[in-house]
């Protein structure tokens, strides 16, 4: 059997985008032929997407990586390169997206919910789209933006109607097997059940039938909220329920009082999230056939033996009334519209370094200064061009520059200087500016 893993991490890499190509005409009988360079191919984004068919997060424990195609590079006669293939990562319905520092940036609880976890790189342009009457040859091309990479952790938390919620060994699994086709795990000690395991419940007749979804969680025990036993690991899983099961162990053996099980079972709720004490639910007196002393009146709603079916119609039918309502109440999943999800546009901003040089950070200022040849006086002027369309040059005012400070865009650097005229980063301005420039690759 394929072991549970609700708990991952993803290095998601975007493709790169293509280059675009440097290329003039070059046939009989044509002098001076233009430039005809085609358009690198832009990468391939990295989706996530809800599937119902994938049960864990086992596919990432020992192969986090996924990369999406790298775009193709442009050529001559304008053959533009072609586009990466995007690739789509199906993961569990009820994953959780965070950061590695713990930031939660995205969840996908419902099945087709998918959410773009790198964006590809541009293809970068080639120099057929430079020509101009000012510019007439234009020998430089845009390079290819590089995808986006991250790394993000994964975290599964099951999408059920019904939770069973006990201490170790209350009968449980036994329930769960009863009313369901699952098949767990069923032994006489105390944290049998590791995983969660999951199974669907049909109660009523052709015309009127009804099925939910009941999840074993691992047995809770006090202190569990606080990492003490094994269900601590587990109450994320509790969180999507519709309604909780509460099983209090009647028999005679119980360690624990049946009001001191719920007392200790609902604190633990309430201490891990607040919100499950509101939650609809059931009481349940599990194990009534090994009973002990009887429990106080109006502490159980519904007394159960799993081994002889005693009181599992009820059971069943309570829950599923229950299950009814709250679906109800809201959307329900086939009304549900398939949400994408896309990160806020990347701005651009001006960072101070610790050297006291300015950083200009943002894709849109990276790519407008990613040119094959920045030491090209074409490249460069169309570069500065960029960066004033952009207001590069009213951010850096407002960050404080001076005169003679050192500015990185990408991989353009240059020492700033401000002419009498005041037109910053003019390019008709840049020869009479005192500016080294260099392009790094």
């Amino acid at each position: 059997m394929a072991e549970f893993i609700d708990t991952a991490q993803l290095h998601a890499k975007a493709g790169d985008g293509g280059a675009g190509s440097v290329s003039f005409r070059r046939e009989a009988h044509v002098d001076m032929g233009g430039p005809d360079g085609g358009d690198g191919g832009n990468g391939g984004d990295v989706w996530l997407v809800a599937d119902r068919n994938q049960a864990s997060l086992l596919g990432f424990r020992d192969h986090p990586f996924r990369r999406a195609e790298n775009g193709t590079h442009g050529k001559g006669k304008k053959r533009h390169g072609s586009n990466g293939k995007s690739l789509i990562v199906p993961v569990p319905v009820g994953t959780v997206i965070t950061t590695l520092e713990g930031d939660e940036v995205c969840d996908l609880p419902v099945e087709g919910d998918r959410w773009l976890a790198a964006e590809a790189g541009s293809g970068g342009m080639g120099n057929a789209r430079f020509l101009s009457n000012r510019r007439r040859a234009p020998a430089f091309a845009e390079q290819g933006m590089r995808g986006e990479e991250h790394w993000f952790n994964l975290e599964l938390k099951l999408v059920a109607d019904v939770a069973l919620v006990g201490f170790p060994n209350v009968g449980k699994s036994t329930l769960i097997a009863s009313v369901s086709a699952a098949k767990p795990k069923i032994a006489d000690y105390p944290f049998t059940t590791l995983i969660p395991n999951l199974g669907v419940v049909r109660t009523g007749g052709a015309t009127d039938r009804t099925e939910f979804v009941m999840a074993d969680i691992p047995g809770l025990i006090e202190g569990a909220a606080e990492g003490r036993g094994l269900g601590h690991q587990f109450l994320r899983h509790i969180e999507r329920a519709r309604v909780l099961a509460v099983l209090v162990d009647l028999s005679a053996s119980a360690e624990v009082s049946p009001e001191g099980q719920l007392e200790v079972l609902l604190a633990e709720l309430g201490r891990y999230q607040p919100s499950l004490l509101e939650r609809p639910r059931v009481i349940v007196g599990s194990r009534s056939d090994l009973a002990g002393a009887e429990a106080p009146e109006g502490l159980i709603d519904v007394e159960i033996s799993a081994v002889t079916h005693e009181g599992l119609a009820d059971l069943v039918g309570r829950l599923a009334i229950l299950v009814a309502g709250a679906r109800s109440s809201e959307q329900s999943d086939s009304e549900h519209e398939i949400t994408i999800h896309r990160p806020a546009e990347d701005m651009i901003r001006v960072e101070r370094r610790d050297d006291g040089s300015f950083e200009v950070v943002g894709r849109a200022a990276e790519r407008a200064v990613r040119f094959s040849d920045l030491s090209n006086d074409g490249a460069l002027d169309e570069s500065i061009r960029r960066l004033e369309k952009l207001g590069i040059d009213r951010m850096l005012s407002r960050a404080g520059i001076h005169e003679g400070d050192h500015v990185v865009v990408g991989d353009l650097e240059f020492t700033w200087w401000r002419d009498e005229s005041a037109k910053g980063l003019d390019p008709d301005e840049l020869p009479r500016r005192r500016r080294s420039n260099k392009a790094g690759s």
